[in-house]
């Protein structure tokens, strides 16, 4: 069981519903579980009765479209009015015991593949304040639009992957950090190679973040080399909070290859290697950065 909500930064009613979808299932797409069900929790802009109705069919047709892609069925929910337009999900998914992807379990040696680019948060907060070209808008939401269904499946039938989580709040870091939690192992990440949403760089190095950035930038103290990249704004974009983010998973050396061009030729076109998993020394922190 899993549940999620936020309130809208796109002004597209039907665009928002899907984005919100693809969300909440993102916890279940990451352990290749099956999501059955799901109830609706929405939140309407107080307007004449008209108004509001068009935009609650607008948000559910775009809901509903996601979640018949998953096969996921709307089973009930509620709705109310309120300042601002909101949607979340309460959602429920099977998955056979020994079928299922854990968020630890990541072994010395596998490689770290992350499935999206990243940057969701810091342009959204661009967009906010009108310093986001429209180019970089529309390519994080066709990257919020696509679903993490089928590379959570390759990631496990092709991969052989030996842990996954998606990236969405808490950052790429936040989220790498949990899956290194109470292991011996730590990861070295190669910066350059994460891939980047477009215009995420530049909002970055105008030091535009999401207002849950310096929240998430605490998780710093698990990077041993911090002093030699805290003037990088790829650096700061590993603490971005994302809405609808990928995959983040590791996999054994041997199946890299074919994991990539398969998640390649599904849609994932961004999929890469972003590091690899090495022991971890005593106490010291869990990631290093290259």
């Amino acid at each position: 069981h899993t549940i999620d909500y936020f309130r809208s930064f796109v002004n597209d009613p039907y665009i928002f519903g899907q984005i919100s979808v693809n969300h909440a299932l993102s916890d279940c797409h990451a352990m290749c579980a099956e999501p059955v069900s799901a109830l609706a929790l929405c939140v309407v802009p107080f307007a004449s009765e008209e108004k509001v109705e068009n935009t609650l069919l607008q948000m559910m047709s775009g809901a509903c479209l996601a979640l018949e892609k998953s096969n996921c069925a709307l089973v009930g929910g509620h709705t109310s009015e309120g300042a601002e337009l909101a949607m979340g999900f309460a959602v429920n998914g099977v998955v056979l015991r020994d079928s299922v992807l854990k968020k630890q379990g990541a072994r010395v040696d596998d490689v770290i593949i992350l499935t999206k680019p990243i940057g969701t948060g810091t342009l959204f907060a661009a967009n906010m304040k009108l310093k986001a070209n429209s180019s970089w808008i529309d390519a994080a939401i066709e990257s919020m639009l696509l679903s993490n269904r089928e590379a959570g499946l390759t990631l496990r039938d092709v991969g052989a992957a030996t842990s996954c989580t998606d990236v969405t709040g808490f950052g790429l870091l936040g989220h790498l950090v949990e899956m290194l939690k109470g292991t011996n192992t730590a990861a070295e990440i190669e910066l350059n190679s994460i891939p980047i949403l477009p215009g995420a760089l530049e909002c970055a190095e105008a030091k535009i973040f999401s207002s849950l950035q310096p929240q998430n930038i605490r998780v710093k103290r698990e990077v041993i080399n911090h002093e030699q990249f805290k003037t990088s704004a790829k650096y700061h974009l590993l603490f971005d909070p994302q809405t609808s983010g990928g995959l983040l998973a590791t996999v054994p050396e041997g199946k890299v290859n074919e994991t990539l061009r398969s998640l390649h030729e599904l849609g994932y076109e961004t999929s890469a290697v972003i590091g690899k998993i090495v022991r971890r020394g005593g106490d010291q922190e869990s990631i290093i950065l290259l």
